[in-house]
Order: structure tokens, then C-alpha cells, then sequence
């Protein structure tokens, strides 16, 4: 007996039913779905399947997250930092659009820089204000889009009153600065003037907030504007060349030779933490140098190894320029 289900459609002697693969010709008028009925499934349909838009904005950024970031955080000194430059990378990686972080500090930069010298899907460039900037912030694309100077922006503001009678020092300048409630990763470098005030370079969205707020440093009133990039004045560093001959290339003797004191009070000081050698903490006083390195001391200055010789004693003739 042929099965008569309900749920089973009757064929038609006339008209064979479609098969799945048969187009439905195009029509402008609703056509009936008894023209083309369904073949029966076996298989009961599925409701279909939800997803909250948290969960898949969560499921894509994992999948386009191409950064490896735990192996790129070993062995940093600022991985805080390093951790939000490489969230901004990803950033950049997924939407196509060159991102800026905020100012760094050289420490950082070198690091961040070292770091992006290992991918290939980014590239990076810093800038300060000017070449010899110390704090810089860094833009980041897809290696695919060019990057220049130009996308990162700053801003230059003038700091002006009369501090001949009240000296304000770089120290006076950032308290000032971050008294009005910014943080230091949104101020670059600072240039003091000396009796006219400073120059500040900060990012351009604290400008109105700053013109406003920033009326006094120490006891001097002060006008704080914007400038135009012509009138930055930079000064150039005091600088001391001189030269050493030492047994070795160890730090504690070529920087205790730079730095004018004795080599014990260097190797605390290096022992200590508060050596940088290319603006990484040394805290092995037998860390050889080499031509190009630079050495810094917090309120020291800086120490650039230039030049190095063996004399016919087989001893160790280096240049050395201090910079104050």
C-alpha cells in the first residue's frame, strides 16, 4: 500500500516535482507555493542560531588578532606600555588606519622600535618635533600604507613670563604641566628658555584645556599659547670632548673615566640600577662598550662613545663626548 502521510506531498502524474538543482524561473508575480512544492526532508529544521553582538565582535578580534604578544613581551623592562603599543598595532592591523600612541619616553621607544623591527605586517614611524627629540610618539600602520611626520600630530605651546628674579628649572616646568591634572604621556619634550619661560610639546587636543589652566610656574605668572613650528627654538647641547685610555672596554672604567669620578662610586652607581647603556638599565659593571653606545646617568648628562683604537701598549684609546 503506497504511503498516503499527510506530511508526505502527492505527486503529481503531470507535473514531475523540480529537483533541488532545477532553477525557479524568475516571475514578478508571487507564484504559488503549491507550483514548486518543497520535497520533504527527513532531517527536522534547526531554529536558527543568535549570536550577541558581544560575543561576535569578541569572536573577530580574536581571529584578525595576528600578534604575538606574549612572546613579544618577554624579557621587556616597560611591558605596561609595550602591551597597550602593541593593542594600538592590532588596532591598526584590523581596520586599515594609521594609529599614533602617545609620547614615549627613550627607553620605551627603543623598545617599542626593537619590537616592530620583528614584524612585517606593520611598520612604525617616531616623532617628537624635531630630529633630536628625547620623548616621541609612534605611528603605526599596515606595512601596505606609507607613513610620514606629517601623521603624527602635535602641538607647540609657549610658556611666557618673567622668571628673572624667580629662575624656573625643566623639573618647575613638568609640575607645572601636570598640575592641571594631564598625565606625562601626553607632554613631550620640554625646552626652557631661561628668563622668557619654556616651550612645551604636547598633544594637540590638551591645547585649549592647557591656554586656560596653565597660569603660574612656581611663583611667576605665565601666558600659555600656541605657536607655529617656526619659532620652536632648540638649543644646541653643551657637549665635552675628551679622550681615555683604559686596560679594557669595561663600563664602570670608560664611564667613570667620561663622567669625572672615581670607578668605586661608578660601580654602585652602575650596581645601583641607575645606569642606562642605549637607554637600557646595565647593572653588570663588566658590561664591555662599544663605538656608538651611549651611556646615561639620571642627572648626570649622557656619555657617546665615539671612537675606538689599540695603542701599541694593547690598551684601549676612546673617544668620549659628554653631553650636559
Amino acid at each position: 500500500m503506497p504511503n498516503t502521510s499527510p506530511l508526505t506531498p502527492h505527486p503529481s502524474p503531470l507535473t514531475p516535482h523540480p529537483s533541488p538543482l532545477t532553477p525557479i524561473p524568475y516571475s514578478p508575480f508571487p507564484i504559488p507555493h503549491s507550483l514548486f512544492p518543497i520535497p520533504h526532508s527527513p532531517f527536522p529544521l534547526l531554529p536558527p542560531i543568535s549570536f550577541s553582538s558581544t560575543l561576535l565582535q569578541d569572536t573577530i578580534a580574536r581571529l584578525f588578532s595576528m600578534l604575538p604578544k606574549d612572546d613579544l613581551l618577554k624579557s621587556v623592562e616597560n611591558r605596561d606600555c609595550l602591551a597597550r603599543v602593541l593593542d594600538q598595532a592590532d588596532q591598526a592591523i584590523k581596520t586599515w588606519e594609521p594609529v599614533v600612541t602617545d609620547f614615549l619616553s627613550p627607553p620605551e621607544r627603543v623598545e617599542a622600535e626593537a619590537i616592530f623591527q620583528r614584524l612585517t605586517d606593520v611598520h612604525i614611524v617616531s616623532w617628537g618635533g624635531y630630529p633630536q627629540a628625547e620623548r616621541q610618539r609612534i605611528a603605526i600602520a599596515r606595512s601596505e600604507i606609507p607613513l610620514d611626520n606629517s601623521q603624527i600630530p602635535l602641538a607647540l605651546v609657549d610658556i611666557a613670563g618673567n622668571f628673572m628674579f624667580d629662575p624656573a628649572t625643566h623639573r618647575d616646568f613638568l609640575g607645572a604641566l601636570l598640575g592641571t591634572g594631564i598625565v606625562r604621556e601626553k607632554v613631550g619634550d620640554i625646552l626652557v628658555l631661561g628668563e622668557r619661560g619654556a616651550q612645551a610639546i604636547v598633544v594637540p587636543e590638551l591645547l585649549e584645556f592647557l591656554t586656560m589652566d596653565l597660569n603660574q610656574v612656581r611663583s611667576v605668572p605665565v601666558k600659555t599659547q600656541l605657536l607655529a613650528w617656526d619659532q620652536l627654538k632648540v638649543r644646541p647641547p653643551k657637549k665635552k670632548e675628551m679622550t681615555t685610555v683604559e686596560a679594557s672596554l669595561r663600563l664602570d672604567a670608560v664611564a667613570s673615566a667620561g663622567f669625572g669620578m672615581s670607578r668605586s662610586k661608578m660601580a654602585d652607581l652602575i650596581n645601583g640600577g641607575e645606569v642606562r647603556v642605549n637607554w637600557k638599565s646595565v647593572t653588570q659593571a663588566s658590561h664591555n662598550v662599544a663605538a656608538g653606545d651611549l651611556v646615561a646617568i639620571r642627572g648626570k648628562g649622557r656619555l657617546e662613545i665615539g671612537d675606538i683604537s689599540v695603542t701599541k701598549k694593547q690598551r684601549y684609546r676612546v673617544e668620549l663626548t659628554r653631553y650636559v
